[in-house]
């Protein structure tokens, strides 16, 4: 049965969990955010624009690798999202946009959100068993991120540094899924996808910024204040760049940057149309990031291919 009052208020008041999810496992996937799936394309995202960028010259990516690791980020995305809201049980009641979630609403109880955490570890455990050694040593490292970031916010202005070094590690695992090594290319890619998790958090952050400052809580939104235009063009200008490096140094050819230059044009838009103080809008923004990541999937993509004479 569909519950108006349980529908968080930055999900979609026509999200497929609400609608049509079971009762019992509707508090389940709304820890794992799969009412609200934009996270887990921009985890996804860049593990597949690696897989493709490690592609052979001429070839189409590993769909296989893409299955999987499509998989892997819906799991690992449900898990820190059900760590960074057992860390923040005791703040999201007192926030207008999380007082509707699981724990602090009372529809499960703190053993069950851990009992679904270890489900999800194992489960995307699993997955990572599935690619060769070096792939696997290198997942199992990222777990000190994940676990470090739904606690960022306590000690530093910055915790959505702390979020893109977790949510672009896909771009170090893909290749390395694929290659068995890490060379330059993806580790320009990781690190621009860093910037570009500064850029698109933080216009997200600008939603709470009233509430974080009522309980004690940290962002780049905060710190950035009216100024935060400035730091995107900063940010996105750094992902830009990276991007066109990576593709170069992996013989990337024109169509790519062809496709780039759309990619380019979309985040200017972001900038040119960002009101910081518009709610609505700044969350239309972020969520537009979906859309940036997959032209530069089919630039990656098309890049491997060259144009007819």
């Amino acid at each position: 049965m569909r519950r108006p009052d349980r529908i968080i208020d930055d999900a979609s008041k026509q999200n497929w969990v609400d609608l049509y999810a079971p009762d019992g496992l509707q508090p389940y996937m709304k820890l794992s955010r799969l009412d609200r799936p934009i996270g887990t394309w921009l985890l996804l995202l860049p593990c597949l624009w690696s897989i493709a960028l490690a592609a052979p010259a001429g070839e189409l990516p590993n769909i296989w690798y893409f299955i999987l690791f499509s998989i892997g980020a819906l799991v690992m995305r449900g898990a820190g999202c059900t760590l960074n809201d057992i860390a923040d049980r005791d703040f999201d009641g007192k926030v207008e946009r999380t007082r509707k979630r699981p724990l602090p609403s009372g529809q499960v109880t703190l053993l069950q959100a851990i009992f679904w955490l270890g489900l999800q570890c194992l489960i995307g455990l699993l997955i990572l068993l599935q690619f060769n050694l070096f792939a696997i040593l290198l997942g199992a490292a990222s777990l000190v991120l994940v676990a470090i970031y739904p606690f960022a916010k306590r000690f530093t202005y910055w915790p959505q540094f702390f979020l893109g070094l977790a949510f672009n590690y896909g771009a170090l695992l893909g290749w390395a899924a694929v290659k068995g090594s890490i060379e330059t290319a993806p580790i320009i890619m990781y690190l621009g996808g860093i910037a570009w998790t500064l850029g698109y958090d933080t216009i997200y952050a600008h939603q709470d910024k009233e509430d974080d400052v009522l309980i004690g809580v940290k962002s780049t939104a905060l710190k950035f204040g009216e100024t935060t235009a400035y730091w995107l063009i900063g940010f996105y200008a750094l992902i830009f760049v990276a991007l066109l490096a990576s593709g170069y140094l992996a013989g990337l050819t024109l169509p790519f940057y062809i496709f780039m230059a759309g990619a380019g044009a979309h985040l200017f838009c972001q900038i040119r149309t960002l009101d910081i103080d518009n709610t609505d809008l700044c969350l239309i923004l972020f969520k537009s990031n979906k859309v940036f990541g997959l032209i530069v999937l089919v630039a990656i993509i098309a890049g491997k291919f060259s144009l007819p004479l």
